[in-house]
């Protein structure tokens, strides 16, 4: 008997109670319904895998329920809209309807012990109110509805009607898979209890003959919808055979730049720039992240007066070569428990990698979908150092969060051995190292302050990332302050994000470094920076977005102490651009960049970077 229920229950609740009223009257309300859906062009999705063989309900495993969407391949298995119903032969019309096809791996297995499993669990008896021993109890069903005698008929014959806590019944929703199988489940269930009892008047011929005409009725549609399943399963098994891996999904970036600088004398030229970055993301569990990233470009910086490299953009950042093919980042998350996330880099990591930055619309964590520039993301203090180590945040509920990390270079400056070299002034604890520790108050909804202070021993550049010689922000003298010996680098910064609803953001930070000489004289030197910018999302139409940007990048406070030949020029940094998106790959993103008194020097000619990006995700 449940398999003739299934088979002509694939439309709606409304059917639902028309075919469990099991009366004549209940098929003419079925017809009734069909006749009215079809009028009115609203498709219901009955979201349960289906076996092809047997035409019965499976029910969803419980990795399907708490993850559905998780990104691994093992789990993303392909899901299509693979039914449609068509005009019926012998009634009227019936309602559109469509069926989303799950992986039926569970295909063998007894589905009605399954809904009573989920339905032990309480997956879906905590949003009812219970038996309605009066169609009357229902707040939103009227005499004139439609399936009012179907409804009618299953609460005074069979009782096995519930309703939602708020006394309705909400006939006109689409089920989920959970709601139509503890629903139907409960009918059966009460229609061999009153026939185990052996109650009169019930599963009479004329019941029987009712639901048989109305599987005939549905023939072709179900006919339809085992063929087409079938050939999902077909190609299911197809890809399963060919897939890359079970565990791993492939994700990239593609970035063309047109970019040229004006202004400055050392004759920079128009550019074609372009940078790849490839990552294999790899699940275990389904929880942690193993993230392997293979990167090419060729995209390297202007020249600017003063030997700085202000104003230098995310696609420059890491990519000073041919389009030679590198690894860009290895690295690996997990959490423990439910409020701490470990983040461990073998190679490349950095400190915004599992620290908040406090800056929303504008951090791409250096992609080509946010700032042009690497100063325009975020606050400069998260690129002192960079490389090897461990990282760790954890959230005391939604409201405040502590990050720590300690990151080994991985470069080979001035005798200094990365991270991976066992030898004197090398390892993970005797060479450069970046130290950080941030509290983070609000989770971005609508604000979120971070405040951090790192400590760091460099040979090289302050905010070199960690990888020695490539780009960095600010000028010179804050990079390389004293070039000849080693720096103790003590740094305090703040960083901000206010949104003003769904679409407008605003970020400011600010960051001040205490560097002291190790060796030689004993200098120390004071660098400062800090910036506002504007965000605004979907503006003139969605997915894109409008960014402005004002602030000084990294710069020697007090050059005459430290007896540095420069003067207490700031360099001033100005951007805008807006990201037009043309589809959900494709993104186009013009834009400027003007840098006042480069080299922080008001004798330097100022620049103005124009820019023309396009970034391909995949």
């Amino acid at each position: 008997m449940s398999k003739i229920l299934w088979n002509s229950l694939l439309l709606s609740p409304a059917i639902l109670g028309a075919v469990l009223a099991g009366s004549a009257s209940a098929t003419t309300v079925a017809a009734q319904a069909a006749s009215t859906q079809a009028s009115q062009p609203q498709a219901v999705q009955v979201q349960a895998p289906v076996s092809p063989s047997a035409g019965v309900l499976v029910a969803p495993t419980a990795s399907q329920e708490v993850a559905p969407e998780f990104s691994t391949a093992a789990q993303a298995q392909p899901s299509t809209l693979v039914a449609q119903t068509a005009t019926q032969a012998t009634a009227a019309p019936a309602a559109p309807a469509s069926v989303e096809a799950a992986p039926a791996a569970e295909s063998n297995t007894d589905s009605l012990s399954q809904i009573n499993r989920y339905s032990r669990e309480g997956r879906v008896s905590n949003n009812s109110i219970g038996q309605v021993t009066s169609v009357s109890q229902l707040s939103d069903v009227q005499p004139t509805d439609w399936a009012f005698q179907a409804l009618q008929s299953l609460v005074e014959r069979y009782g096995c009607i519930a309703g939602y806590p708020d006394g309705t019944y909400k006939g006109n929703r689409a089920m989920t898979r959970y709601e139509f199988a503890a629903g139907l489940n409960a009918c059966l269930d009460r229609v061999n209890e009153l026939i185990a009892a052996g109650t009169t008047g019930l599963a009479t011929k004329e019941d029987l003959a009712t639901l048989q005409k109305l599987q005939e009725e549905f023939a072709a549609e179900l006919a339809t919808l085992r063929g087409r399943v079938d050939a999902l399963e077909a190609r299911t098994t197809e890809l399963e055979k060919n897939q890359f891996s079970t565990t791993t999904k492939l994700a990239g970036e593609v970035i063309f730049a047109v970019t040229d600088e004006f202004g400055q004398p050392t004759n920079n030229e128009t550019v074609f720039q372009d940078r790849v970055r490839l990552a294999f993301n790899t699940s275990f569990s389904g929880k942690d992240l193993l993230v392997t990233r293979l990167d090419a470009g060729n995209a390297n910086t202007f020249t600017l007066q003063g030997g700085g490299t202000e104003g230098f953009q995310t696609f420059n950042f890491g990519n000073t070569g041919g389009n030679d093919i590198k690894l860009g980042w290895l690295a690996y998350y997990f959490p423990i428990g439910d409020n701490l996330q470990i983040y461990i880099p073998a190679y490349a990591g950095l400190h915004y990698d599992y620290a908040p930055t406090a800056s929303s619309f504008l951090e791409n964590f250096d992609g080509g979908n946010g700032a042009l520039s690497y100063f325009g993301q975020r606050n400069p203090i998260y690129a002192i150092g960079g490389g090897t180590g461990i990282g760790a945040t954890y959230k005391f509920g939604n409201f405040l969060s502590f990050s720590a990390g300690y990151l080994a270079d991985n470069s080979d400056l001035g005798g200094f051995g990365g991270a991976n070299v066992p030898a004197d002034k090398g390892g993970l604890f005797d060479g450069s190292y970046a130290a950080l520790g941030q509290v983070t108050l609000g989770s971005g909804e609508p604000f979120q302050v971070a405040l951090t202070y790192i400590n760091a021993y460099r040979q090289g550049a302050i905010f070199d990332t960690g990888f020695g010689g490539l780009p960095a922000p600010g000028t010179t003298f804050a990079n390389y302050l004293f070039t000849a010996s080693p720096t103790e680098v003590n740094a305090f910064g703040a960083s901000g994000t206010l949104k003003l609803g769904k679409k407008l953001a605003i970020n400011g930070f600010f960051s001040f470094l205490d560097v002291d000489e190790r060796v030689g004289n004993f200098k120390n030197g004071e660098v400062w920076t800090y910036g506002v910018s504007l965000g605004l999302a979907d503006f003139g139409m969605k997915g894109s977005l409008l960014g402005l940007v004002a602030g000084v990048e990294p710069y020697l406070g007090n050059p005459n102490e430290v007896q540095v030949a420069a003067d207490n020029s700031v360099p001033l940094h100005f951007e805008a651009f807006y990201k037009f998106k043309m589809n959900e790959y494709i993104s186009i993103t013009p834009g400027v960049i003007y840098i006042i008194n480069p080299g922080q020097d008001n004798n330097n000619d100022d620049a103005f970077i124009g820019t023309l990006r396009t970034t391909f995700t995949f």
